[in-house]
């Protein structure tokens, strides 16, 4: 018996789900409780979770019993079998392991110079008197810096590689990401088409590259790290793994930072009092380290992490005995921590739905709390990495854009991919 749920056709709830999540898992938690159960199209039954306790139980749960790669099996038409996003047992371990080294926290230095570069090119053309919609600049900042720190796109290759990148994640629309059908090749006008023709050619580049840096060892880029790692054995990754684990870098790294960047300046654009605080806590501060440790800013970023999570929760499947409360889940079933729920509980976060970076100044929260890049074992490996960049980043727009307002006094949200942007791509005024 698994908890209740809303009684809806599966797929009456996987539109939902796919369309407007935040409605959709507040009011269900609010008839059903903290703990519910969702039957969406193509996953069977899901159990949400959106007590800490739950969540640090499955967080502390081994990854033999309760399946994280498995749970992620939404991600392997994008991806392939290869990403540490899809494996579980041995080969998650083993991958986890030989991508750690290129995501340690004293490496972000060597990344910083870079991250604040492309920062200040990404809005160089934001002028007093001019209108930007956010979400432009920082979707061309996050590909960027995948693109120079992680691949080692430089010179004459690189604008070739962000137009063959762009053309293939455009092909990822939300409805192919929920509703698998659409996958397919049904004839030249479909999106199925489009998306294999266009992954087909990001393939091909990608193939290419590892190619050239193998015969050219010795770079300081991710890509060269991931090629020199070696396992317990002394194997290195093959180049189809080194493949799917770019492309997991760019899939987890790109739109992700991009739409936690433009909800933190749709927030600021809101709180005249947070945007002033962060351009006083700036001035002056050119460092990149330096940067990345000045605590309201890092708030700021926290907050918007929290009010939109960039993904709405972090799935297990049940492939051993686990207990929930004392009742055991049938194998096969699926266990979500609901990030989106958990950071909007008001015995957690007074005033949910209000934007107060001072609260994580105030206290700091749990690893089942706050949680905006998952938890236990599986934690997101590039979450310095993406902590580092958007603190960087929110810092150099804040900088260019001085006296900025929102143009839209309210505004929604909508599907990118996988996560949740602002309906209007965080368009400012700069006065």
């Amino acid at each position: 018996m698994l908890p209740p749920g809303p009684r809806l056709p599966s797929f009456l709830q996987m539109a939902q789900w796919a369309t407007r999540p935040i409605e959709f898992l507040t009011a269900t938690q609010r008839k059903y409780g903290d703990t519910f159960t969702l039957r969406l199209l193509g996953f069977g039954e899901s159990v949400f979770l959106s007590h800490p306790d739950d969540v640090a139980a499955v967080f502390a749960s081994d990854g033999d019993t309760l399946r994280a790669g498995e749970g992620n099996d939404i991600l392997l038409p994008f991806l392939g079998v290869d990403s540490v996003l899809v494996q579980d047992g041995p080969k998650h371990r083993r991958a986890r392991k030989l991508m750690m080294h290129p995501f340690h926290g004293q490496r972000m230095r060597l990344y910083g110079a870079t991250m604040l570069k492309v920062s200040r090119d990404a809005v160089s053309n934001w002028t007093p008197g001019s209108t930007v919609r956010v979400l432009d600049a920082s979707q061309r900042l996050s590909l960027d810096v995948i693109l120079r720190v992680v691949f080692g796109f430089d010179g004459a290759g690189f604008d070739r590689a962000r137009t063959v990148i762009v053309d293939a994640m455009e092909a990822i629309t939300p409805a192919v990401v929920f509703f698998p059908l659409l996958q397919r090749d049904l004839g030249p006008l479909s999106p199925g088409r489009r998306l294999q023709q266009r992954g087909a050619v990001q393939d091909a580049l990608l193939d290419e590259v590892i190619r050239d840096r193998r015969a050219t060892p010795g770079g300081h880029d991710v890509l060269s790290m991931l090629l020199e790692a070696r396992d317990e054995a002394g194997e290195p990754m093959s180049d189809t793994e080194v493949r799917s684990q770019l492309l997991t870098l760019l899939t987890a790294g790109h739109e992700t930072t991009a739409t936690a960047l433009a909800w933190a300046m749709h927030h600021l654009a809101r709180d005249p009092e947070a945007r002033a605080r962060v351009a006083e806590e700036i001035q002056g501060v050119e460092d990149p380290a330096a940067l990345a440790k000045l605590p309201f800013l890092g708030a700021v970023c926290n907050e918007a992490l929290r009010l939109v999570p960039v993904l709405p929760i972090v799935m297990r499947v049940v492939r051993g005995s686990w207990s929930l409360r004392d009742q055991v889940l049938p194998l096969g079933s699926r266990v979500a921590p609901c990030i989106t729920l958990v950071h909007r509980r008001p015995d957690l976060y007074p005033d949910p739905e209000a934007f107060v970076p001072e609260r994580f100044l105030d206290r700091r929260f749990g690893p089942s709390e706050f949680f905006p890049f998952g938890g236990g074992g599986r934690r997101c490996i590039g979450a310095a990495f993406a902590e580092y960049e958007m603190r960087i980043a929110l810092a150099e727009m804040v900088r260019k854009a001085g006296d900025f307002r929102p143009v839209d006094a309210s505004v929604g949200y909508a599907r990118r991919h996988i996560t949740m942007a602002p309906a209007d791509g965080a368009r400012i005024a700069i006065a």
